[in-house]
C-alpha cells in the first residue's frame, strides 16, 4: 500500500465513518497489490498488440495456486470480520469447498453469472460475495499493468482497458493540452481516449452526448453521459494522472458523482468491456519446491 493511497483511505474513513468496513477490505487489496511476487505469474510482455484486443485476452498465467488461495481466504476473512452485516455471511466460505482456480478465473474475467451461482450454492449474500470476489485478482492485474504497460499500442482508443478489458472507472483531462485519458479501476491502467466519444457504444454525435456538472464539484469535475446507451463516465480535470494504486480509491471517493448519474438515469455497464479467455496453470509454491527438493 503506497503512502498516498494509505492517506487517501484514511481521509475517506474520517469523512465517511460508515464506509469503514468496506475500506478495510480495500486496504487489504492495496496492501497485497504492492507484493512484487504477483509479477511472476506473467511471461514476457507481447511484442505487439492486436487491434481491439486487450493484452490479457488469451494469456496463460502460471500461478502459485496455494498462495492465491491463501490470499483469497485472507481477503474474504477481512470482509466478514469487517462488521458489515451482509459481508458477515462470507464466513461460510471457509467451511465449504470452492475451487481456487475457478474462483480466480471467474473474478478475473468478471463472470457475473458464475459468481452469482456460486454465492447461491454456498448460501452467501450474492452482492457481498460478488463485490469481494471481484477484488481478488486486483493485485495480479496491477502487477500485469506494471509489467506490460510499455506494450500497449499507441493507437489504442477503445473504451475498455488495453490490458485487462475492463470498462473505465473515470476519465482524466490532463494538463494544459487537455488530453483525455481513461483509467482502469482494476489494473490501474491509463490510455488515451478520443474526445466527444462515448467509451461504451462509440457515439460521436455531440447532440447525443451530454456533460453534467454537479453544483458542488466546481469546473474540474463532470459526468460525461451518452443519451443513446445511457452510459456515463466521471471526468476530472487535472494536471497529471492519478498513480495506478490510487485509481480505485479515487473512484470510491467520487461516489457522489455515481449517485448523481444514477439519479439522472445513467449507469455503468455491467461486466467487462472485452471477454477474456484466460488459461491458469498451477506452478509449485515455495513449500512444494522444498518438499520436492527433499525427496
Amino acid at each position: 500500500m503506497t503512502p498516498s493511497s494509505n492517506t487517501a483511505v484514511l481521509d475517506l474513513g474520517r469523512q465517511y465513518p460508515e464506509w469503514q468496513p468496506w475500506l478495510t477490505v480495500i486496504e487489504e487489496v492495496l496492501r497485497e497489490a504492492q507484493d512484487s511476487q504477483w509479477e511472476a505469474s506473467f511471461a514476457e510482455a507481447p511484442e505487439s498488440q492486436e487491434s481491439k484486443v486487450p493484452l490479457l485476452a488469451s494469456a496463460t498465467l502460471s500461478m502459485d495456486i496455494t498462495a492465491a488461495g491463501r490470499w483469497s481466504e485472507r481477503l474474504v476473512q477481512a470482509a466478514y470480520r469487517s462488521g458489515a452485516p451482509k459481508m458477515s455471511t462470507l464466513s461460510g466460505v471457509q467451511h465449504k469447498r470452492l475451487n481456487t482456480v475457478d474462483l480466480f478465473k471467474a473474478s478475473l474475467c468478471q463472470n457475473g453469472k458464475w459468481l452469482h451461482d456460486a454465492a447461491l450454492e454456498l448460501d452467501l449474500d450474492v452482492d457481498a460475495f460478488q463485490a469481494v470476489a471481484l477484488l481478488i485478482p486486483v493485485p495480479l492485474l496491477q502487477a500485469c499493468s506494471r509489467r506490460w504497460a510499455s506494450s500497449i499500442a499507441e493507437s489504442w482508443t477503445e473504451g475498455y482497458c488495453p490490458v485487462c478489458g475492463a470498462w473505465p472507472a473515470f476519465a482524466e483531462v490532463r494538463g494544459i493540452e487537455r488530453k483525455r485519458y481513461l483509467r482502469c479501476g482494476r489494473c490501474g491502467g491509463s490510455w488515451q481516449a478520443q474526445c466527444l466519444t462515448c467509451p461504451y457504444c462509440g457515439m460521436t454525435d455531440h447532440e447525443e452526448l451530454v456533460s453534467l456538472v454537479p453544483e458542488k464539484g466546481g469546473s474540474n469535475v463532470a459526468i460525461d453521459a451518452c443519451k443513446r446507451c445511457l452510459g456515463y463516465v466521471k471526468a476530472f480535470t487535472t494536471l497529471q494522472g492519478s498513480a495506478p494504486a490510487n485509481v480505485m480509491v479515487d473512484d470510491l471517493a467520487s461516489v457522489d458523482l455515481d449517485i448523481a448519474a444514477l439519479e439522472q438515469g445513467y449507469r455503468r455497464p455491467e461486466g467487462a468491456g472485452y471477454s477474456l479467455d484466460i488459461k491458469i496453470i498451477s506452478k509449485p509454491g515455495f513449500s512444494e519446491r522444498i518438499l520436492s527438493w527433499r525427496r
